[in-house]
């Protein structure tokens, strides 16, 4: 006998709302003022970014795809991105001494562009797959390969400014500013594409 909810509650959808339950704490270990905070937030988003993989892998794998696994999923992956973003930009501007003793800052517009790039993307491309399924076309907005290596330079770029600070070397802050802006140049490329695939039904009214 089928117990109650047990197609629900499967692994792939605990892992799903486990992801999105840690991320207040997620927030509050951020902000905690002692010297490894930083350093444990990380591994906290490395370990929930690890788990989007994870849960697809096994949903496919014991099939046990579910409507609310579908629905929640991505709602998971893109909140925790965006409160990871927020985090980021909400930090005091990085500061370095060169080598000729000169306090270089790098402005908070810099991190703060590429953010709300890929966050206005996430939106949009939600808002779209959310239509195309009305209209029966979810799978002409389906994630493409483009898509998840966004995703890929994405999660490295955010793995590696939660992690740094004032302290950190320049250079790995610098590292981790390009790839956020290489997966905001692909978030458009990737969202150009959803949107030409969904031409057809955007013009049918």
């Amino acid at each position: 006998m089928t117990r109650p909810f047990e197609h629900i509650f499967n692994w792939p959808n605990i892992l799903t709302i486990a992801r999105i339950s840690v991320i207040p704490i997620f927030v509050v270990i951020f902000y905690l003022p002692f010297s490894g905070a930083h350093v444990v937030a990380t591994l906290i988003f490395l370990i929930a970014s690890i788990t989007d993989w994870l849960d697809g892998y096994l949903a496919r794998y014991l099939k046990q795809t579910t409507k609310l696994g579908a629905f929640l999923d991505p709602v998971a992956d893109k909140v925790l991105v965006s409160v990871a973003l927020v985090l980021i930009v909400a930090e005091p501007t990085f500061q370095f001494v060169s080598t000729s003793s000169t306090v270089v800052s790098i402005p908070s517009w810099v991190i703060s562009i590429p953010a709300a790039i890929i966050v206005s993307r996430e939106l949009i491309v939600s808002a779209l797959r959310e239509w195309m399924a009305e209209v029966g076309k979810r799978k002409s907005v389906a994630v493409s390969s483009l898509g998840k290596f966004k995703t890929v330079l994405q999660m490295l770029a955010i793995l590696i400014l939660l992690y740094c600070d004032n302290t950190s070397n320049a250079f790995v802050v610098i590292l981790g500013y390009l790839l956020l802006y290489a997966a905001a140049v692909l978030t458009i490329w990737s969202m150009c594409m959803y949107l030409k695939a969904a031409r057809r039904q955007l013009l049918e009214e």
